[in-house]
């Protein structure tokens, strides 16, 4: 028997990539045979990690895992395997944002919604990242056992050397504000660029904003981000644009706080990247932020912009406060931890089997 890993796409650096590659470190280590075979296999990524799907050959005894998170042909062809079906589900952004901003995003969006529902009574079992994906999953007719497992997060690969121009720059004990995720509009940059005017007029005239991401493909949305600062009349916001990863652990470095206003994750990565690097977190209360946040860093349940600026200038006075938030970060982030995950994810198996 085998355990197969499935995915429309895989790179270097992408959540649901390096949640495959922690699971197929984790059954090689329990003496499975394994593989990883994905549809797109982005460059740089090598042979030994992914093989182009065609190469996938399965046998009836074999559990074939299937990464979903968007649409494709894949959420089709992967019925034909004649196998034990898993799916790990990653959860759909709503098309609806990406309206106006681009389409070909938005019909992605939307026939991922069609997939997933149309594999509704063809897995036999779902792991799903959060509680919020499992509600997901049921309200789109899954009648099969689902579990829940957080996305599995290398923390080794963030101990690696930071990019070092970025902390000579940046870290001059200036406030750092950071994002760290997609320019997309699901995120709301709008919501942190406002909540960061606030701040830099009314607190700390020397603050700066760090949008960490790449915005390929969500140009027009970058284009009405630059318009609604120039509107603002706010400076000392970067945007980074694609960057190495050796450059995002420097940003996390000199970060003071990290500002979230998405409405919609299925997780968050990001957040737990932040409590590994002990920067206080402020994110707004939506789908699985607080389920992730699991009681630490501060939720606000309102956008409003002046009083989150206040809850970030509490937070920079108040020393006893900061690290009250990032003492109950750190309580959080040991749930997270591979061990805990592992014994977790072995008990599903075993019960799957």
């Amino acid at each position: 028997m085998r355990i197969i890993q499935l995915l429309s796409n895989i790179s270097y650096g992408d959540a649901v990539s390096n949640d495959a590659i922690a699971l197929n470190n984790m059954f090689q280590k329990w003496g499975y045979e394994t593989g990883i075979y994905a549809a797109h296999i982005n460059e740089g990524v090598d042979d030994s990690i992914a093989k182009k799907e065609e190469q996938l050959k399965v046998k009836k005894d074999d559990i074939l895992m299937y990464h979903f998170c968007i649409g494709n042909e894949l959420n089709y062809r992967v019925v034909n395997y004649s196998c034990r079906r898993i799916l790990i589900y990653h959860n759909i952004t709503p098309p609806t944002f990406f309206r106006g901003i681009n389409h070909s995003w938005e019909l992605s969006c939307v026939e991922g919604i069609k997939g997933a529902r149309f594999l509704a009574d063809k897995m036999d079992y779902c792991l799903a990242d959060s509680e919020f994906n499992k509600r997901d999953l049921i309200k789109m007719g899954y009648k099969c056992p689902i579990d829940v497992l957080p996305v599995l997060i290398p923390f080794e690969d963030y101990k690696k050397e930071k990019e070092q121009k970025v902390i000579e720059q940046f870290g001059d004990g200036k406030t750092n504000i950071i994002f760290v995720g997609r320019i997309a509009p699901n995120k709301k940059h709008e919501d942190i660029i406002e909540s960061f005017a606030y701040y830099k007029k009314y607190f700390d005239a020397d603050a700066r904003l760090f949008l960490v991401g790449s915005y390929s493909g969500m140009e027009r949305y970058r284009q009405s981000l630059n318009k609604y600062i120039e509107y603002l009349e706010v400076e000392d916001i970067y945007f980074t644009g694609h960057i190495k990863f050796s450059s995002i652990l420097a940003y996390y470095g000199i970060a003071d706080i990290f500002l979230c206003m998405s409405e919609h994750e299925g997780f968050c990565v990001p957040l737990i990247e932040a409590m590994f690097f002990n920067v206080p977190i402020i994110a707004f209360d939506s789908t699985a932020i607080a389920e992730t946040l699991g009681g630490s860093g501060i939720l606000v349940k309102e956008k409003k912009h002046l009083e989150i600026a206040g809850l970030i200038h509490r937070i920079m006075q108040n020393s006893n406060l900061r690290k009250n938030i990032i003492y109950e970060q750190q309580e959080r982030l040991k749930a997270f931890q591979q061990n805990i995950l592992e014994e977790k994810l072995e008990q599903y198996i075993t019960k799957f089997l």
